[in-house]
């Protein structure tokens, strides 16, 4: 990478509070952080993605603070730049510090929700969705959905960065985790790591260090969901 190549942020808000903070003053030319509603219609944040990526005029490499999301990132093209992005299937392999820490909890329970700050900021959680299908639907309605939804689900996890985080959410957790224990869902905390976020600060700098937790397109291809496979 020329050392003149300028080096934009292009991510999702979950991250802004966790990862801006980290870069060193002056390594980056642009901040861009796009809404955490956008993961709700992977296609709303691909729209988005591509159209803030294409609207970079000088040719950069540009961090995406994004896992796959649903496949929100299937197809990104990366036009006249070079991508930088973690190989993560979402943000919980982020929040949580490495992809070996999410597996870990993945195999402890496979059926978790994770709440995140982020998600909460947003809105979006059961106790939120339930109301707004009562509100559409009606209750025996909006039951329904959010037992198709939810009923396989075995425990809601909340992953705080910080004491202040918990503090501040916990009440509101707490009274979703209620509401979630009409499918059986056990509730627990998890404390958060900033250790990912470290290295794509690090990886910014030195792409020769990405490995295999991280990708970097060329200008001029695809980013493509068989990307973010690990054997």
């Amino acid at each position: 990478m020329p050392d003149s190549l300028p080096i934009v942020l292009l991510s999702c808000k979950v991250f802004q509070n966790l990862l801006e903070i980290k870069y060193p003053s002056g390594v980056l030319d642009q901040v861009i952080f796009l809404d955490y509603s956008l993961h709700e219609f992977p296609r709303n944040l691909k729209t988005s993605l591509q159209s803030s990526l294409d609207a970079i005029g000088t040719p950069s490499l540009v961090v995406l603070g994004f896992g796959l999301c649903g496949n929100g990132l299937d197809g990104i093209q990366s036009g006249k730049h070079t991508l930088l992005v973690p190989r993560s299937d979402d943000c919980i392999a982020i929040l949580l510090g490495s992809y070996q820490a999410y597996l870990q909890q993945f195999h402890a329970i496979p059926g978790t929700y994770y709440l995140t700050k982020g998600w909460l900021e947003a809105g979006s959680n059961p106790l939120a969705e339930h109301q707004k299908y009562i509100d559409k639907y009606g209750q025996e309605m909006a039951d329904w959905l959010m037992d198709q939804q939810y009923q396989h689900y075995k425990r809601l996890a909340f992953v705080a960065h910080s004491q202040d985080d918990l503090k501040e959410y916990r009440e509101q957790v707490q009274a979703i985790a209620r509401f979630c224990e009409r499918w059986g869902m056990i509730y627990e905390e998890l404390s958060g790591s900033e250790e990912y976020l470290a290295q794509l600060v690090q990886v910014t700098q030195a792409l020769e260090q990405a490995g295999e937790d991280f990708l970097v397109i060329p200008p001029g291809a695809e980013l493509l969901q068989e990307h973010f496979r690990r054997s």
